[in-house]
């Protein structure tokens, strides 16, 4: 581009702009924000008494509205996409495509992504790339049928579930350490 000529083309979004196309992007590819909740119900309430699954709606929500989720969410989709109609040249195309057990980049993306939220959260990563639940193993599962490629996607998605069950841990502490020393009220997005 000629220097001092200026593109139209929006790269800089605001967080409630990045969550609604993360959101749409996730529904276009058959994953809602009610099914990575559900495996965050699932993961922290084995964990922690009396959560309930508005806190972990809640908490999808706030690691889709960050920066960096929403640049692996739109690449992670980007990527499989482009896989489906096979658009990568080389031995790439088919290693992404068939989701080699060796090709560790997309593992490599959700601990990334959960790992936003520390060493639980990539540990918790760990525990839904391993069993697969829920909208995770329904994706791995469809990812092997002809003309479907999820390889980064179960990935991000998995991660975007531990990240949140890991903020419904911490928002959890925060409360009861709160009623410890008599303050009411904390905001509940500084976590």
């Amino acid at each position: 581009m000629p220097e001092g000529k200026k593109t139209n083309k929006k790269i800089i979004f605001t967080r409630p702009e990045m969550f609604e196309l993360n959101k749409k992007i996730l529904l276009k590819r058959g994953v809602t924000i009610d099914s990575i909740a559900e495996i965050t119900f699932q993961q922290q309430s084995k964990y922690t008494d009396n959560i309930s699954r508005s806190m972990c709606v809640e908490s999808v929500e706030k690691i889709l509205s960050l920066r960096d989720v929403f640049h692996h969410v739109q690449l992670a989709c980007e990527i499989d996409r482009l896989a489906e109609e096979k658009m990568f040249q080389g031995p790439i195309q088919d290693i992404i495509y068939e989701d080699l057990g060796l090709f560790g980049i997309d593992e490599t993306m959700g601990l990334d992504v959960s790992g936003l939220y520390g060493t639980i959260g990539q540990t918790n990563f760990g525990d839904i790339d391993v069993n697969k639940h829920g909208i995770v193993k329904r994706l791995n599962d469809a990812g092997k049928e002809d003309g479907i490629c999820h390889t980064f996607l179960d990935d991000i998605v998995g991660a975007i579930a531990a990240a949140a069950s890991t903020r419904v841990a911490q928002v959890t502490n925060e409360e009861i350490a709160h009623e410890e020393t008599g303050v009411k009220r904390f905001s509940i997005f500084d976590i």
